[in-house]
């Protein structure tokens, strides 16, 4: 039973402090729309993403009123799309999906739609390949569609096949949206070790262990947890540990109350609540100034990796008492353009790329929303793609990359991409090559504790 007191606090929160569900995300199986005629597969695709996620909208939209909880968006992730791409599919017939995608995500009235993905972290199927090479096509002609490529794991190593041509890639998406800033690149994600449950973006896919489909709830409140911390200033670290403990707790049975109400009205199987603190551009709803208010002076300064270690683990440790089906990436984000404290710190220096890859070895994903000059060369993109890949991998912790070469940008500019995606401080990247390294191709050998069997 919920007692008034924390009906209280929860509104309190919600009023005051940021606390919102950021997305229901409804994960849909299209395998059993794979054809060999393209024209026909996106038929059975369009049909059958309205047959299942017809009343999404509306479901979390009754929800969110009946209960005062903000719901702020409603998303699908499908199978990779790649699984269903024949031998004789051209790019422009992947292409042709991308945009029956886009097409069924409008009709439904998600915001974004996720999956238009690849899986090649050990290697390429000839889907693959026409797939990623159709991906600066169909994101730039597409609103809704988000894809990603997982480029490594720590059971298979690194694929740097992959991780060159991803590079090359990211540059094309930059190109073809220069008109936004590159804005195609904040639709794209490169993975190390990927979850098959996540429900944000740009990133969620339906893995191949889920079923026919399945509601996934992704909760956010950064600002709550400030709000939480300012309370037991200058305490030490194992008070501050216990209140993200206990905030988290109440954070995440907001969301599984959502999660299940969600799950019984559409008739579809619950999966996981994402306890993800995820920022927005909003004064208040900051990872940066969560750790600020641990008592460092800039997110950036020497301890904010340590500080950010405590936050994630005490969010996941919070969230697993509150609910038996916590997972996709729960912990906290660190995505600079959408995080008004990340902004700051970049923009005064304090922030750096070199300091925020150190900080992804104990966030949740990796370098995110990260804006960099136009001019870097599709070969440093890929040796950061590298690098995160091998934090991934090692550490056996999913990484990942969200990277904007903005045309015409250099450093100290900034690039508006407007909602939730903010604004991006243009940051410096090191001036020398790393193009001998990339094109040696091959595959990194995965580490020696993924023997583990």
């Amino acid at each position: 039973m919920i007692s008034p007191f924390e009906i209280i606090e929860t509104i309190k929160m919600i009023n005051e402090e940021h606390l919102d569900i950021r997305t229901i995300t409804m994960g849909i199986n299209l395998k059993d729309c794979a054809n060999e005629n393209v024209d026909t597969a996106c038929e059975k695709i369009y049909n059958k993403i309205l047959a299942l996620a017809g009343k999404l909208v509306e479901t979390g939209n009754d929800i969110e009123r009946e209960y005062g909880i903000p719901i702020i968006n409603k998303r699908i992730s499908v199978t990779p799309v790649s699984n269903l791409i024949y031998k004789n599919y051209t790019v422009d017939d992947c292409v042709l999906i991308a945009k029956t995608l886009d097409r069924a995500a409008e009709s439904v009235g998600v915001n974004f739609i996720g999956g238009y993905s690849a899986l090649v972290h050990k290697g390429y199927t000839e889907g693959d390949k026409t797939l990623i090479r159709s991906i600066p096509q169909a994101l730039s002609q597409t609103n809704k569609v988000c894809s990603s490529v997982s480029v490594a794991s720590t059971r298979a190593g690194i694929n740097m096949d992959a991780v060159k041509e991803m590079g090359a890639i990211i540059k094309e998406c930059a190109n073809l949206t220069a008109d936004t800033g590159g804005f195609a690149c904040a639709k794209l994600v490169v993975f190390s070790n990927p979850v098959e449950d996540n429900p944000f973006m740009a990133g969620a896919f339906h893995g191949e262990g889920e079923g026919e489909c399945v509601i996934n709830v992704g909760v956010s409140g950064p600002g709550v947890v400030k709000a939480a911390l300012e309370k037991v200033k200058g305490e030490p670290f194992g008070m501050v540990a216990d209140t993200i403990k206990k905030t988290a707790f109440k954070i995440t049975r907001m969301g599984q109350l959502v999660a299940q109400e969600a799950s019984k009205r559409l008739n579809v199987p619950f999966g996981i609540v994402d306890l993800s603190l995820a920022p927005t551009p909003a004064v208040g709803d900051s990872v940066a100034y969560i750790l600020e208010e641990m008592g460092i002076e800039k997110c950036g300064a020497h301890g904010t990796t340590a500080a950010l270690a405590l936050l994630n683990d005490a969010v996941k440790k919070g969230g697993v008492m509150a609910s038996s089906y916590v997972g996709g990436l729960s912990g906290a984000f660190i995505p600079v353009s959408e995080d008004a404290g990340m902004i700051a710190a970049a923009q005064c220096g304090a922030l750096s790329l070199e300091k925020l890859e150190a900080m992804t070895c104990v966030c949740s994903v990796g370098l995110d929303m990260i804006v960099v000059p136009g001019s870097t060369t599709a070969e440093t993109l890929s040796a950061i793609i590298a690098d995160e890949a091998a934090i991934g991998m090692v550490n056996s912790k999913t990484t990942a990359v969200r990277i904007i070469p903005a045309p015409g940008k250099d450093v100290g500019d900034i690039v508006e991409f407007g909602g939730l995606l903010g604004s991006g401080p243009v940051m410096p990247v090191s001036g020398y090559s790393s193009a001998e390294f990339i094109n040696r191709g091959g595959r990194i050998p995965a580490p020696i504790q993924s023997l583990k069997n």
